[in-house]
Order: C-alpha cells, then sequence, then structure tokens
C-alpha cells in the first residue's frame, strides 16, 4: 500500500486541523505573557477536584497507558498494537534526547525562592530536572493521532484531541511542565507520528494479512 503524507493528513484531518488552531494560540500566548504570568495563572486557578482528577490524567500520557492501549489493539491487529508501541517509543525517545540537550529545571526549581505562592497536589512527587518538552504530553498526541488515524469515524480526532489537551494541562496544574514544554511536547508527538506513520506504511510485513488480524481472530480460527 503506497500512502504518502497526504493520505495520514487526510486521515487525521478532524484531530490535525483543529490542533494547528490550537497551536496558534499557544504561540499567541507565548509571545503575550511570560513564562511566570503563564505559570501562575494556571497554577493560581486550583481547585480541589482539579487536585483529585489531575494525577490520573496525567497518567493517560505514561507510557504504561500506551502498552495497555496496545495490549487491547492486539485483539484485533497485531500491526496497529505494535506500531502504537513503536511509534511512541520513538516519539518518547526523541523527546528524552531533547530533555537531555535543554537540561531545563522544572517550576519548583525555578520558582524555588517563591515555593510558597505555588499550589502543590498533595502526593505528586515534584521532579527538579529536564522539564523541556514534557514526554507525558509527547505520549498523549502521539496516541491521539494514531487512534484518529485508525478510527473509522474521523471525528473522534475531536475528543482525542481534547483528551491530549487535558492531558498537557494536567502537567501544568501539577506543576511539573511550563507552558511552552507542553506546546514543544504537544508538536514533537504529532510531526514525528505522522511522518513514523508515513514511512512504516510502506514495511511490507506489516501490511501481510498474518499481521492485520489480532488475538481474538486468531482464536475463532483455531475453532
Amino acid at each position: 500500500m503506497n500512502i504518502g503524507i497526504k493520505d495520514v493528513l487526510y486521515k487525521i484531518r478532524w484531530f490535525f486541523v483543529p490542533y494547528l488552531l490550537v497551536l496558534m494560540a499557544c504561540a499567541l500566548i507565548k509571545f503575550s505573557y511570560t513564562r511566570a504570568e503563564i505559570y501562575f495563572a494556571v497554577n493560581s486557578h486550583n481547585f480541589a477536584f482539579g487536585d483529585i482528577i489531575a494525577p490520573y490524567l496525567t497518567d493517560l500520557g505514561n507510557f504504561w497507558a500506551v502498552v495497555v492501549i496496545a495490549a487491547i489493539l492486539s485483539l484485533f491487529n497485531y500491526s496497529r498494537a505494535f506500531l502504537m508501541l513503536l511509534i511512541n517509543a520513538i516519539t518518547a525517545l526523541f523527546a528524552q534526547v531533547v530533555k537531555h540537550i535543554f537540561d531545563a529545571p522544572r517550576p519548583t526549581l525555578y520558582f524555588q525562592n517563591q515555593i510558597s505562592r505555588i499550589h502543590l497536589v498533595k502526593g505528586v512527587d515534584m521532579l527538579k530536572l529536564h522539564s523541556f518538552p514534557s514526554g507525558h504530553t509527547v505520549s498523549a498526541f502521539t496516541t491521539g493521532l494514531l487512534l484518529t488515524y485508525w478510527c473509522r469515524n474521523k471525528t473522534w480526532g475531536l475528543p482525542l484531541l481534547l483528551l491530549a489537551m487535558m492531558v498537557g494541562y494536567s502537567r501544568m496544574y501539577l506543576s511539573e511542565h511550563f507552558f511552552e514544554d507542553v506546546t514543544a511536547g504537544s508538536t514533537i508527538g504529532v510531526i514525528v507520528a505522522i511522518f513514523l506513520l508515513t514511512g512504516l506504511a510502506k514495511v511490507k510485513f506489516l501490511q501481510s494479512a498474518g499481521w492485520n488480524k489480532g488475538l481474538l481472530s486468531s482464536s475463532k480460527q483455531d475453532k
């Protein structure tokens, strides 16, 4: 199957086009306000339910969440399960390389002289280094894009984008990342995933009949 980047973009249009609009809004915010102004605007808008739900939302960007999704996909399609793991692993590795290049401090270290102003959620371990970009956000946007690509109903791209954005926001709410960390993480997840999807579509064994069935279909055949 010969799939080009235009084919990929068309299939993810319900995710990608709104994302571009959000990205432009993020750029406008970044150019209009300082890092401190954005951070404390987010941090000051905290509430009890937010403290409860944010840690769970942020876990959706954990690699273990990707493993669970891949396991579910393997019931129906081995190729998609494999690609879910592979593409997330590559985007995560890319993010880690960038993290160690910049070695940027996280909010609680960056604002250590203003720590009394910061609202922290109880029970959340506060990291200090490798803030830029947000790895959880990379994972959330990579996963949301892939699921949109495979969904029959492409309008699922909208709620998947919203969910990815909520994961990114949770990283700021929990004071684990800055606005630019999350924005950059989303861009890495989207751009790298698009190019990987385009390139891996040309890998022949992933298009084979054996790889495009899952555990459920295999078990039916065995019966």
